[in-house]
């Protein structure tokens, strides 16, 4: 019988995937897996029978990535599994940072009481919620994964023009952009030259500020910045600066801050992204099959911290799942162990490294030994 401790409500629809021979619920004990969302876990202790940890969800700022890797724990993330709803989220941000709808809706309340005047007010102050269209303007995207693509290729259906910039964007990302979204070799030169920016990277120390007050200087005026990725690559100061100088014309962001909230020409909204029951749905599906692949198979699939390695079940074979340091001559040791192999496949990530081998007479409690070993299982 396997554990599976939830930190955070899964859909039960992903759940009942795991099947006979799995516990799970929020008061499980001893875990072999915990399925998380939005709780921190940096002040959690794991056990040594802890062998995953899946994040229904893309960001994994909330768990201690450096640490599994020294444990030997795997970390999942479910990409794509929500970008549908925060695609539709960003589009829903990109039309109120023009339009003046939230403000107009707001004072449209305060008519109310004046009865069969109020049709007549209304034509007299709708003019003050002028916004421009945004057709024919050009939308920057930083960031062409899973989210950026939809977002990119849904504003050239809407008739902008869409600029972008990914350095690690993969080929088969690159096929499902639209041809007409026009790569450009550098963040800057997408933010220099869009009316509308929208940021779809992580927040590691090299994107933290990504957009400062230098940064904004050399932006067009009266941009309108998006952020529906993480708090802190939006300087906070420095875009309110820009706002009251009138050089950013609005804010949007998914992550409020006391700094930002109530403040002109800024909308905050509660971390709304990937919040649709067919996001949650399909995080904890993916989330729940990752977790059962790795635990039944030792097959990774979507970790943030070991490279992703699968292998077909050899019939009659026993399986080793190694991981270990990245080290040509440990790698080595480890094959020398493992008897007579049937197949087997290795990749690193980093300094970390995973092998499975199908064999038979593998030495499994030999290569433990080897130092330089984090983990290993015999399925």
């Amino acid at each position: 019988m396997y554990n599976v401790l939830t930190l955070n409500k899964i859909a039960a629809v992903g759940t009942s995937r795991l099947g006979e021979g799995y516990s799970y619920g929020d008061d499980v004990q001893n875990p072999d897996a915990i399925l998380v969302r939005s709780a921190a876990m940096h002040d959690m202790e794991f056990g040594d029978n802890l062998l995953a940890i899946a994040r229904a969800g893309a960001g994994t700022n909330n768990i201690p990535k450096d640490k599994c890797t020294e444990q030997g724990i795997v970390v999942f993330n479910t990409p794509g599994a929500n970008a549908n709803a925060v695609k539709e989220l960003v589009l829903t941000g990109l039309l109120l940072s023009s339009r003046k709808v939230v403000e107009g809706i707001e004072w449209a309340k305060t008519l109310k009481g004046n009865g069969d005047a109020v049709g007549k007010m209304v034509e007299k102050g709708k003019s003050q919620f002028v916004g421009p269209e945004i057709t024919g303007k050009t939308l920057g995207v930083i960031g062409l994964g899973a989210i950026g693509i939809l977002v990119a290729n849904a504003a050239v259906a809407l008739g902008m023009k869409v600029v972008g910039f990914d350095p690690f964007m993969s080929v088969p990302n690159a096929l499902k952009l639209n041809p007409h979204v026009k790569l450009l070799k550098s963040n800057e030169e997408v933010m220099t030259s869009c009316d509308y920016l929208t940021i779809h990277v992580p927040l590691t120390p090299d994107t933290k500020d990504l957009v400062d007050a230098d940064m904004i200087a050399k932006m067009k005026d009266g941009v309108r910045i998006l952020n529906y990725s993480r708090d802190g690559l939006v300087n906070t100061d420095a875009v309110l600066d820009a706002l009251k100088s009138g050089k950013v014309a609005k804010y949007v962001t998914d992550f409020g801050n006391d700094k930002v909230l109530c403040e002109e020409n800024v909308i905050v909204l509660p971390h709304l992204g990937a919040s649709t029951p067919e996001s949650e749905d399909n995080c904890a599906v993916m989330a729940c099959d990752q977790v059962k692949e790795y635990i039944e198979n030792g097959n990774i699939i979507n970790s943030v911290n070991l490279p992703a390695v699968s292998l077909p079940r050899t019939a009659g074979a026993q399986r080793i799942c190694v991981i270990h340091k990245n080290d040509g001559e440990l790698s080595k040791a480890i094959l020398g162990k493992a008897g007579s192999v049937a197949a087997m496949v290795t990749k690193a990530r980093g300094d970390y490294a995973y092998t499975i081998i199908d064999a038979n007479g593998a030495d499994a409690d030999g290569i433990k030994a080897l130092d330089g070993v984090v983990r290993v299982r015999s399925l």
